[in-house]
């Protein structure tokens, strides 16, 4: 369970729960073959889990949604 960033604060930027949970999900298998691809442990550079690091960039605002 994410505490942290909170859920609706996510939401609020990706607008919906599936569209959170499709962008949570395509940043965390990025930083995950990012982890492999440098030799790195599951929970990488910053000793968190994918999941967690993926959406505090999306608070951060690393990560755009993008909407056609």
């Amino acid at each position: 369970m994410i505490n942290k960033p909170s859920i609706d604060e996510l939401t609020e930027i990706a607008g919906d729960r599936y569209t959170l949970c499709s962008l949570c999900s395509k940043r965390a298998r990025q930083i995950i073959e990012h982890n492999i691809s440098a030799g790195l442990d599951d929970k990488g550079e910053k000793g968190m889990k994918p999941i967690s690091e993926a959406s505090y960039e999306i608070v951060e605002g690393k990560v755009i949604v993008e909407r056609d």
